[in-house]
């Protein structure tokens, strides 16, 4: 069979899947049997193989461990505190709590890792203080579910593990690549947040004090410190990314149980459970879609993408654009974890083939991924968000597209100008590059 016969088959059989509301994990995995059974060549037992070789890979350990400290964190209290820091230090400019919440989405992206955690932690305390005060349901929500997809870009981030664990690229390299554009995307949302406030007349807080600041910052202090222990620890080479999540778990074992005392013996079973449902759901995803990307790549589908390409005669910059473009489009449709194996399989080479740094290439598919958190019909983000806020997805979609319009600047600035991002990881760990 060609590639095109075959990319038929396989993405018009999961397509079909898909809209019969059959889950992604299982879609994807139910359209890779009927080419298992027409080709001579292959055997169904092929496609367990196959999710089998997936899994076994000592990188993916980060992806439950990651989970479990995300959640350790949110049950020890850590988000009143970096809440009553964002309060502290944002509060005061015109539209507060818009800022606050933005801040705090930035500071407990560097603890967890995973957007739809940042969502859920942060969104039950954030949007009904919000509706409080005054502001819009509609915005209260919009700006959460934005907000939450910097957990996947600003490092220690569960999406670039993936990426670098599948795709053979530094995640020290990558994680230092996220730091400029998820902050830039922080200082984008507040610009947001002020025009709003500024039309609406939302409240502000009174400025706080030094002294406020200062206990606020010593409440805080341990919380902001695990960033710097994971990325720090990784990029300096003390140790990898997978001991780098158990040392988060162990570290936000003994901040939620013994400095802070909120997480005890009834509490931690919970906690346990809820990251391994979440985590077998992502190692599923994985597996399914690394026997979908095998028979890609097993019949050239990548190849004959990268020979149909050439023959238009893209540059760096417009392939970049069809890049991000295609994980725009993927990601509103599919989880992030197998639309990085599915795609970014299928991309590489064209990528490759242009001169792109594998790096360059990582950012670009992760920050167009993130933003199909917020984008229907998938939107996961966005459907916890709206859950929180208990309003209707469609009656934040206004909202949600003016605050991701900047951010698609964002995106086409990354892939124009890609020292933005890779300035850092230069500076600091040339080695990984």
């Amino acid at each position: 069979m060609s590639p095109g016969e075959v990319s038929l088959i396989l993405f018009g059989i999961f397509g079909a899947l898909v809209l019969l509301r059959i889950p992604v994990s299982f879609a994807l995995g139910l359209a890779c049997i009927p080419l298992f059974l027409i080709d001579a060549r292959l055997r169904p037992d092929m496609l367990l193989n196959e999710m089998w070789k997936s899994y076994n890979a000592f990188i993916l350990l980060a992806v439950p461990f990651f989970l479990l400290a995300a959640n350790l964190m949110n049950a020890a209290g850590i988000t009143d505190r970096l809440i009553n820091l964002a309060r502290a230090s944002v509060g005061h400019l015109p539209g507060g709590l818009g800022h606050i919440n933005v801040m705090v989405s930035m500071m407990f992206a560097g603890i967890s890792g995973s957007s739809t955690a940042d969502a859920a932690g942060i969104g039950s305390i954030m949007i009904p203080s919000m509706k409080k005060q005054g502001f819009d349901a509609n915005f209260s929500v919009a700006l959460t579910a934005c907000s939450s997809v910097m957990g996947v870009i600003i490092p220690p981030s569960i999406l670039m593990i993936v990426w670098g664990g599948l795709m053979s690229v530094s995640i020290g390299g990558l994680f230092l690549a996220g730091v400029v554009p998820g902050f830039l995307m922080a200082v984008i949302m507040m610009g947001t947040v002020l025009v709003y406030a500024k039309i609406r007349n939302y409240p502000v807080y009174q400025r706080a004090s030094k002294r406020e600041f200062v206990r606020a910052l010593g409440q805080a202090a341990f919380a902001l410190v695990t960033p710097a222990i994971i990325v720090g620890g990784i990029v300096f080479g003390f140790f990898t990314p997978t001991e780098a999540s158990v040392v988060a778990v162990i570290y936000s074992s003994i901040l939620g149980g013994l400095v802070y005392r909120k997480i005890g013996f009834k509490e931690f079973p919970n906690v346990l459970y809820d990251s391994a449902r979440l985590a077998g759901i992502s190692l599923f995803c994985i597996g399914t879609a690394s026997a979908f990307g095998w028979l890609l790549a097993y019949y050239r589908v990548p190849q004959a993408l990268v020979d149909v390409m050439a023959g238009y005669g893209t540059g760096l910059i417009s392939t970049g654009f069809i890049i991000a473009l295609a994980f725009l489009v993927i990601g509103m449709f599919i989880d992030a974890i197998p639309a990085i194996i599915i795609l970014g399989t299928i991309l590489y080479p064209l990528a490759d083939k242009v001169g792109m740094h594998p790096i360059h290439f990582a950012i670009i598919g992760v920050i167009s991924l993130a933003f199909g958190l917020v984008t229907p019909p998938y939107g996961l983000c966005l459907l916890i968000s709206c859950s929180l806020g208990d309003i209707k997805m469609v009656d934040a979609i206004r909202d949600v597209a003016i605050i991701l319009v900047p951010l698609l600047v964002l995106l086409m600035l990354v892939i124009v100008f890609p020292e933005l991002i890779l300035f850092l990881p230069r500076w600091l760990a040339p080695e990984f590059l």
